[in-house]
C-alpha cells in the first residue's frame, strides 16, 4: 500500500510560499518587481539593505518560484514569474486589511488620515480618460513607467512634482496612481495638488491591480 500523501506534498509546497512571504522585505521586493524588472543592487538601494542581504531574500523569493532571474553580463535581473503573484499579495492585503486590527489602525493613521476621500475605480478612470475628462499621473520613477503604464498616462516622478505642474491641464482633473494600496506616494501628489489648487484624486491601487483587472498597459 503506498505511504504516500499527495495532499500533505502539496500543502508543504504551498508552505514554502507561505515561507517565502514571512518577511516585510521580501513583500516590498515583490511590490518593486510587480512594477518592472530589477537588479539586485538596485533593489537593495530600493529598500534600504545590503547587496548580500537583498541577494538572500530574493533567493527565498526564487526557491518558492515567486520570481525568476535572467543573467545580463555580471549581473542578475529579477522579475516576478507570473501576475498570479500579484494576486497572491493583493489577497494577502486584502485579507490582513479584513482580519488585523494592526493594519485596520495604520491604513486610517497613515492613509486615509492623508486623504479621505474615496479613490477612483481603475475602470471608472479608464473610461474618463478616453473621454479625455481627467489627466491620469503616474508618479513613480521614470523606470518602471518606461516598463508599463496607464495608457495615455503622463510620468512625473513625485519628487519633481512641485517644479512640472505647469505640465499639467489646469481644468481637468487629476487622477494620480503608483506602485500599489500602500505606497504614499500618490497620497502625496494628491495633497500637493490640492493645496496648488488642482482638483485630483487617487487611482484605487496601482499599476499591478491594474494590469492584473485585465485593463490595457502601455509601454515605452
Amino acid at each position: 500500500m503506498s505511504t504516500v500523501n499527495p495532499k500533505r506534498e502539496v500543502y508543504e509546497a504551498l508552505a514554502r510560499i507561505g515561507t517565502a512571504l514571512a518577511s516585510h522585505v521580501r513583500l516590498e521586493l515583490l511590490e518593486l518587481l510587480a512594477q518592472g524588472e530589477r537588479s539586485v543592487d538596485e533593489l537593495a538601494t530600493l529598500t534600504g539593505t545590503t547587496v548580500a542581504n537583498a541577494s538572500q531574500h530574493l533567493q527565498k523569493l526564487k526557491q518558492a518560484g515567486l520570481i525568476v532571474g535572467r543573467k545580463e553580463a555580471q549581473f542578475v535581473r529579477y522579475r516576478l514569474a507570473g501576475d498570479e503573484v500579484v494576486a497572491l499579495v493583493d489577497t494577502l492585503g486584502r485579507a490582513g486589511r479584513a482580519y488585523l486590527a494592526d493594519i485596520d489602525r495604520l491604513v486610517r493613521q497613515y492613509f486615509t488620515s492623508k486623504d479621505e476621500l474615496e479613490p477612483v475605480p481603475a475602470a471608472d478612470v479608464l473610461e474618463r480618460a478616453k473621454k479625455g475628462l481627467v489627466t491620469v499621473l503616474d508618479v513613480r520613477p521614470p523606470e518602471e513607467f518606461a516598463a508599463g503604464h496607464v495608457p495615455g498616462a503622463i510620468n512625473i516622478p513625485i519628487h519633481e512634482l512641485e517644479k512640472r505642474l505647469s505640465e499639467l491641464p489646469k481644468r481637468k482633473e487629476v487622477v494620480a496612481y503608483c506602485r500599489g494600496p500602500y505606497c504614499l506616494m500618490s497620497f502625496d501628489a494628491v495633497q500637493l495638488l490640492r493645496k496648488k489648487g488642482l482638483k485630483a484624486r487617487r487611482l484605487q491601487d496601482g499599476l499591478p491591480e491594474w494590469r492584473l483587472a485585465g485593463l490595457p498597459t502601455a509601454r515605452d
